[in-house]
């Protein structure tokens, strides 16, 4: 059977494919092996740069052409390199022969050809790999993603700042509040969630089997090779790879960092489980209606049905990025004395977090943009709960120093479908200035909302 859209074992390369056209080529094995060719490239001119008498400066043009094998990388030279590795059934060690192949015809980079992955362990190039990744699929999928919805929602959170929408705490009616207030809340939120993201540093480390620099010095004994793998890690690219440095590892590095960004990331997808659901509630009581899709259908048996399918969709993919990413989180930072196996096969997963986070990103967004919010039913709701006004008159007569304030309005209300008659007339018989009855007598579960407005503009 061919590999194809349908016969795929993941739906991320087979029902979802197209949605994810952008993260592919950044955290595929092709982005891997793109970046490990990256990482040996920036080492190799540097180590000419080095002052070593046994490696002279590269010229110009053998600096051009090494950039471009970065530059040009397409899924021919990955090809390339796979073929490689059935023979050496190292990856790495296929990176190297295959960058060494492509010096043929040029003297002055075969002559220099043992230095590349001078001193290298493996993974001094793969941590590096995995950092650049990161950053690209951060850079162009997550943040784009998330910071898309946090417009989307402070939009909606502006537009419906002032509609009053009746409160459900313990999915009971409770004191009223407004759409955009609601919106504001997840915005906040967001925004914080989003920050953490985006500064997260993405760091490597170059310092050998072991994290010593023990076969560097037993080259050249007297080299600052610290200070030469910082430069080539925290330079920015093309010279080096614009990473933060990490001065202390075992073989690993120790993927404190990667945690960091997992957490964050499960953190920011965990918000949006809370919005996913919330706003599918909404859609199920009727405050939302879902913008009609020629040919679309709901249901098999049902034609009536407008399904939230989208939240629901993104639900799920949350559901499964965080699965993933707390499995990253929680096994990446552990090896077993200086290296274990145990992080490669997991950290060739972290694509697929990342794709699962941005499929749901995509789901919500079609989603939202789908939502036509019924003012009509949400003035019928909040009529329909006068009880709310409770709390306003129990805390005014607090105020004044009635006697039993809390109890005479639970009296009149818990439990009991009120009348705006049952209240006012409670409020008529009240000793408290008459100023402030009035107040009460004017008010209404509509415009009962507090500083929502204020608060849903500020964001």
């Amino acid at each position: 059977m061919q590999l194809s859209a349908l016969t795929a074992l993941s739906p991320l390369d087979g029902r979802y494919a197209a949605k994810l056209s952008a993260l592919r080529p950044l955290m595929s094995e092709y982005g891997y092996m793109h970046r490990r060719v990256q990482v040996e490239i920036t080492w190799f001119i540097a180590l000419s740069d080095a002052g070593f008498a046994e490696f002279s400066p590269l010229s110009a043009e053998a600096r051009t052409y090494l950039h471009g094998l970065v530059a040009q990388f397409s899924e021919a030279d990955a090809q390339a390199i796979k073929d490689i590795e059935k023979t050496t059934n190292h990856d790495v060690k296929a990176v190297e022969y295959w960058i060494k192949s492509r010096f043929d015809g040029r003297p002055e980079l075969q002559k220099a050809a043992e230095f590349v992955h001078f001193a290298c362990t493996s993974e001094d190039i793969n941590n590096t790999s995995h950092a650049l990744q990161m950053r690209s699929g951060r850079d162009a999928a997550i943040v784009p993603g998330l910071q898309a919805i946090i417009d989307k929602l402070r939009a909606m959170a502006h537009q419906y700042a002032a509609t009053p929408m009746l409160s459900r705490t313990h999915g009971q009616t409770a004191s009223p509040t407004t759409v955009g207030k609601e919106l504001a809340n997840v915005v906040v939120r967001l925004e914080g969630t989003l920050e953490k993201i985006a500064g997260v540093t993405m760091r490597g480390k170059m310092n050998g089997a072991v994290g010593n620099y023990n076969a560097h010095l037993a080259a050249w004994p007297d080299f600052d090779w610290e200070a030469f793998a910082r430069r080539v890690v925290e330079s920015a690219e093309p010279q080096g790879l614009g990473l933060g440095f990490q001065p202390y590892s075992i073989q690993i590095e120790p993927h404190d960092y990667m945690a960091e960004f997992f957490d964050a990331l499960a953190r920011a997808n965990t918000i949006l489980i809370d919005l996913a659901r919330d706003v599918w509630g909404y859609v199920s009581l009727g405050y939302f209606k879902q913008k009609l899709k020629e040919g679309e259908i709901g249901s098999s048996t049902m034609p009536h049905k407008v399904n939230p399918i989208d939240f629901e969709n993104a639900e799920g993919n949350l559901g499964l990025a965080n699965a993933l990413l707390r499995h990253l989180s929680e096994k990446l930072p552990i090896s077993r004395w200086q290296r274990d196996l145990t992080d490669s096969t997991v950290l060739r997963n972290i694509g697929v977090a990342l794709g699962y986070a941005a499929l749901a990103y995509s789901s919500l967004m079609t989603g939202l943009n789908k939502l036509e919010l019924n003012e009509e039913r949400l003035a019928v709701d909040l009529d329909a709960a006068w009880e709310v006004l409770a709390e306003p008159i129990q805390t005014v007569m607090r105020r004044y120093g009635v006697a039993g304030a809390y109890e005479k309005l639970k009296e009149v209300t818990r439990g009991k479908s009120v009348l705006a008659a049952d209240l006012h007339a409670l409020i008529e018989s009240l000793e408290i200035p008459a100023a402030d009855k009035q107040r009460l007598l004017a008010m209404t579960p509509a415009s009962y909302v507090g500083k929502a407005a204020e608060l849903a503009r500020r964001v």
